[in-house]
Order: structure tokens, then C-alpha cells, then sequence
């Protein structure tokens, strides 16, 4: 009976070593702190959890793994299993997303963000390119379009903006230079001492940021309706991390997305419905600039600039062309099952 009974306890304790090591735990490495901008990343983590029995556990790191420039190199190495970053950050090395930065697309919804972000997303081209850094698309991160907050007399023309020192990445960085205005890529994090030391006299960013990262506080005007673009922002997974896991493993985490998008959806739908208020709250000035104003911007910007990006990507055998039509079909596509 004795030795029964150890021979149960010995299958126990294999038992319970065996569950601990099929176990799977992931890191995510994301930036700043808990904000709408990382809702989907805390919902798709605690969905795998649940639909896992708990077998499945990604942990979400804010900062403590890499720095917000550095996530795709992280996940090249296998760092850590899932990053979030911006394409702006680094367009050299995720070239064929950055179709979705470009000024004036005329995506004016989140819902529209996530369909043209998903079609980019699928096209082989991206894949490709994602691969040589060990990496698998698996959802965007919706933004609104970007707007300013400054300081000092409100810019409410393209002279305005001339000489004007703003903080805006990739394809709006693009677009500001365009009309004159001396663009610079500190990341989010620096975003509110470049604007407090006079480095940058304005930040494009949308709601959220403004609100996460403080630049709100120092604002005295905001645009309301400039809406240039916005930045792409994926998040992606590790291949061989994503390889290893099992069929069941899969299904939690890729059968989780839309889900985790939609709870985004409605997250940052409330923000945008307090932004109002906060700019009373605040007393920063709301700033409509002109239909005119707003076509002119957009006839030095977004012309040239779709027009250099595709000829700059087909020279680098990046199917340019293709890719911004993608984004107009797809943009189509959505509004008409609306």
C-alpha cells in the first residue's frame, strides 16, 4: 500500500511538472503606460488567458523590456514574443506599411483604419518584409487622425507654418516639411520635454497621446480639424514563438483579434467623446482652420508625397503602386458596407 501510494504521488507530482512545463508564457513589449493606445494588448492578453484555462499568459511590459524604437529589433532576436511600434520610428526597416502613414489619405473613421491597416497587412509584400525581422503581423493599433497642440499665437495658415518646429513622424513629418515646417521624430516618451524646453514649438499626436504623454498640459490651442494623416502603428508577434505554439494556442490568440479590436473600438470612442471637455477643463483653445487653408495644405502635401513614396518604394522593388491602391480599394470596400 505504501509503495502505491508513492508510486500515486511520484504520477502526481509528474503530472503537476508536466502541466507547469506545458505552460506557455509570453512577453509583450509595449511603451509609456496603460492607455487606449494599448487596450487591444490588454484584452488580447487576458482573452488567450481565459480561453487557455490560464496555459496561455502574456505578461505586458510597459517600458521594462525595450525601448519604443527598439521593439522590432527585440522581436527580431526573440527578446520577447509580441511588440508594439510605429512605423514612423524606423520606416527604413518596415518600408511597405508606411503606405498607411502617408498625408491625406481620407480615412476619417477607426473602423476605416482598421480595414485599410488588415488589407495592408495581408499583402505579401508586407509579409515578406516583416519576415526578415523575425516578425508576424497579428492586429494594427487605430488612430485618429493626428492634430496639433502649441503654444504662443494659434497657426492657422501655411504661413503660419513655415519655420513652425514640430514633432511629427514619417509621412506627416513629410507632409509639415513640405509647407515649410521644420519636422523632428522624438519619440512620444520625449515629446513633452522637447515641447517644454522649446526644442518643438507644436506635437502632432492624436487624443490619447496628448492626454498619456502630457503635452496637453503645456498646450495653449489645438487644431481640431487639420487631420494631415496619421501613424501606423502594428503589433506583432515573434514567428518562431508564434511556430511553437500549439493548434489550440493559435486559435486563442489569432481567433481573439477582432474581439480585442472591437473593445479598442469602443475604449477610444469614449476618450474621443471626453476630448471636449478636457480642452475646457484645460483652457486650450480649440482652432479650426479653413476648408481653403486645409485644400492647399493638401495639394502641396499629398500629391508629391504619394507620388515620391511610390516611386521610391518600386526603385527599391517594393510594389508601390499596388500597395497604395490596396489602401484606396479597401478604403471603398469598407465605406460601401457601411
Amino acid at each position: 500500500m505504501k509503495n502505491l501510494m508513492n508510486g500515486a504521488a511520484v504520477c502526481a507530482l509528474t503530472f503537476a511538472f508536466a502541466s507547469q512545463a506545458a505552460a506557455t508564457e509570453w512577453n509583450a513589449s509595449v511603451w509609456g503606460k496603460r492607455r487606449a493606445f494599448t487596450e487591444h494588448v490588454e484584452k488580447i492578453a487576458e482573452l488567450v488567458s481565459e480561453k487557455t484555462n490560464g496555459e496561455f499568459t502574456i505578461n505586458v511590459s510597459y517600458g521594462g523590456l525595450s525601448k519604443n524604437t527598439d521593439n522590432l529589433d527585440g522581436i527580431s532576436i526573440g527578446a520577447f514574443e509580441m511588440a508594439q511600434f510605429c512605423a514612423g520610428y524606423h520606416p527604413d526597416k518596415n518600408r511597405a506599411i508606411t503606405v498607411l502613414e502617408l498625408p491625406f489619405l481620407g480615412v476619417n473613421t477607426l473602423e476605416e483604419e482598421v480595414a485599410v491597416s488588415q488589407a495592408v497587412y495581408a499583402h505579401p509584400a508586407v509579409a515578406e518584409e516583416m519576415a526578415q525581422w523575425n516578425a508576424r503581423m497579428l492586429m494594427t493599433s487605430p488612430m485618429p487622425q493626428y492634430n496639433l497642440v502649441g503654444t504662443g499665437e494659434p497657426r492657422d495658415t501655411l504661413d503660419d507654418f513655415s519655420g513652425m518646429r514640430v514633432r511629427a513622424t514619417g509621412g506627416l513629418g513629410e507632409a509639415f516639411a513640405a509647407v515649410g515646417a521644420v519636422p523632428t521624430s522624438v519619440t512620444s516618451s520625449e515629446a513633452y520635454n522637447a515641447m517644454e524646453s522649446g526644442v518643438v514649438d507644436t506635437v502632432a499626436f492624436a487624443q490619447h497621446a496628448h492626454l498619456s504623454f502630457g503635452t496637453i498640459n503645456k498646450a495653449e490651442w489645438w487644431t481640431a480639424n487639420l487631420n494631415p494623416g496619421t501613424v501606423n502603428c502594428p503589433v506583432v508577434v515573434n514567428i518562431d514563438a508564434y511556430d511553437a505554439l500549439s493548434d489550440a494556442e493559435k486559435e486563442a490568440l489569432d481567433g481573439s483579434v477582432q474581439e480585442a479590436l472591437d473593445y479598442y473600438l469602443v475604449t477610444y470612442a469614449e476618450l474621443l467623446k471626453r476630448w471636449d471637455a478636457v480642452l475646457e477643463e484645460k483652457g486650450v483653445e480649440k482652432v479650426m482652420i479653413s476648408p481653403e487653408v486645409i485644400a492647399e495644405f493638401k495639394a502641396k502635401a499629398a500629391d508629391p508625397a504619394r507620388e515620391a513614396w511610390i516611386a521610391e518604394m518600386e526603385a527599391q522593388g517594393i510594389p508601390g503602386q499596388e500597395l497604395y491602391d490596396l489602401v484606396m480599394t479597401s478604403l471603398e470596400k469598407q465605406r460601401a458596407s457601411n
